[in-house]
């Protein structure tokens, strides 16, 4: 079964959600902007998901994780939690 490895920063708007990605795009670290700007209680870890499998995230972030590139900031993604920026750092 394929895995995924990643991190991600939740936030309540896509204009901040752009912001972000501009600043992390530009030399910000991943880890420390979603200390800052996360909702998501992961934000304290860096934003850091662990592993998880296929279906286990909603379609939207799911369909990413899966399918982006690896190691490269992908978003902004909306869900029903708000907009996220996704780092997929490894996949199996």
């Amino acid at each position: 079964m394929a895995e995924a490895t990643a991190r991600h920063i939740l936030v309540d708007s896509e204009a901040k959600c752009e912001e972000l990605k501009k600043a992390i795009e530009g030399g910000q670290d991943f880890a420390e902007a979603a200390k800052q700007h996360s909702s998501c209680p992961s934000g304290r870890s860096g934003g850091d998901l662990g592993t998880f499998g296929p279906g286990q995230m909603v379609p939207e972030f799911d369909h990413a994780a899966f399918n982006g590139e690896l190691n490269t900031v992908i978003g902004p993604i909306k869900t029903q939690f708000g907009y996220h920026l996704l780092e997929v750092t490894g996949r199996s």
